[in-house]
């Protein structure tokens, strides 16, 4: 089966193709922004005449600016604005797609924002560097040295190159064949909590002690801005030490990141490796934030990025995946008798008051059955498969 791997790298450009690098994230955002411009015009224009046909698209809106170019947009790359176009694109269906709610109207980028980047799909690697597709007319063209490469092997996609607190990275997308991971005919379910997954052979700790210390630093950073911008207002961002408070502050945040998902990788992993069938459950994580119970450790627990790595994982390994229905009563059934909790009876983040019983607790009503909550949902999930 021929998949996308995708690795990020770290970039360590010379000043000359810094300076490259700075000026092809400034002519995205600059081909973005117009192109945008252009197609809400051509929208407008289509609502006010009632006539479908002027409606934009990807063709119309590029071949538009590629008609208008100025001399300057000539020392970059065509690629550049083609991508850009064609991301915009992308952003206006889903737009108009019901299924994703969430989805907003594409916006301006703007030159303020910490993170600016392009997309090429004409790099190549040469040597274990990277080499960046050289405009006419340019004389001084260098490859750019990395790190962090694990293998090289496979067709090279669209990568895409940003520029984060002062460093460089790159997301290199590999086309490579995996094979099928080796059948074990043995199956689990994953209970997803705040801080901790739970399945058949343990628990895995999500939210671990040292994240604890990053997060106190991050709050601690996060007080000290927002000090600085009371006390000096829009003039705080132009001191070196703001600067160097947010440098750390997004350091941190880079930390915490890669902590974390480096802990869902190992796990799924795992899972696809010693499971063929594995159950999860669909969980609705905007209402759960919504609620302001917990919702801070809920974004903080990824939920939907294991969801996403699973899936994909389990369709590169050939292992099946099994998605509860939202209202699947995984926490209130009895996974002993199938008995099911209504009314006052429910569990709730709190245990529940009427039986004066705890959050971790799960008495059945009907059988007696006593077990710990989250292990009971992992069986009743696991009954699904």
């Amino acid at each position: 089966m021929m998949v996308l791997r995708t690795q990020k790298v770290r970039l360590y450009p010379n000043k000359t193709m810094q300076k490259v690098l700075d000026d092809l994230c400034d002519y995205r955002r600059y081909c973005w922004n117009a192109g945008l411009a252009l197609w809400n015009e051509l929208y407008e224009e289509s609502l006010i005449l009632d006539d479908k046909r002027l409606r934009p698209n990807e063709y119309k809106v590029r071949n538009e600016l590629v008609a208008n170019k100025a001399d300057w947009q000539y020392r970059f790359s065509a690629r550049c604005l083609q991508l850009a176009i064609s991301d915009l694109n992308k952003a206006w269906k889903n737009f108009f797609d019901k299924a994703q709610v969430d989805w907003g109207k594409p916006r301006f980028k703007s030159k303020k924002a910490p993170r600016q980047g392009f997309k090429t799909d004409r790099a190549k690697i040469i040597k274990g560097k990277l080499r960046l597709d050289k405009p006419h007319g340019i004389k001084h063209w260098d490859d750019i040295r990395m790190s962090g490469v694990k293998s090289l092997t496979g067709e090279l996609k669209v990568v895409s190159i940003y520029r984060e607190n002062g460093k460089y990275w790159a997301s290199l997308p590999f086309e490579v064949e995996v094979a099928n991971k080796a059948k074990t005919g043995d199956k689990t379910a994953v209970d997803v909590n705040v801080g901790h997954f739970n399945y058949t052979a343990g628990q895995v700790n999500t939210l671990p002690k040292r994240l604890k210390h990053l997060y106190q630093r991050i709050k601690y950073y996060q007080k000290s801005l927002a000090k600085k911008r009371v006390v000096n207002g829009k003039q705080a961002t132009q001191s070196h030490n703001y600067v160097k408070t947010r440098a750390k502050l997004q350091r941190d945040y880079r930390k915490v990141a890669n902590i974390q998902r480096d802990i869902i990788q190992k796990f799924t992993t795992k899972l696809v490796t010693n499971y063929d069938k594995i159950a999860i459950e669909d969980l609705q994580v905007k209402q759960m934030q919504m609620s302001h119970v917990a919702s801070k450790g809920l974004q903080r627990s990824l939920f939907s990025y294991f969801r996403q790595i699973l899936t994909y994982k389990c369709e590169w390994y050939g292992k099946y995946l099994v998605i509860a229905d939202k209202y699947y009563p995984s926490t209130q059934r009895c996974s002993n008798c199938g008995y099911i909790k209504t009314g006052d009876d429910k569990i709730s983040l709190a245990g529940n008051r009427k039986h004066n019983t705890k959050h971790h607790e799960y008495i059945c009503y009907e059988c007696g059955h006593v077990m710990d909550r989250d292990i009971n949902a992992v069986y009743n999930l696991l009954a699904l498969i």
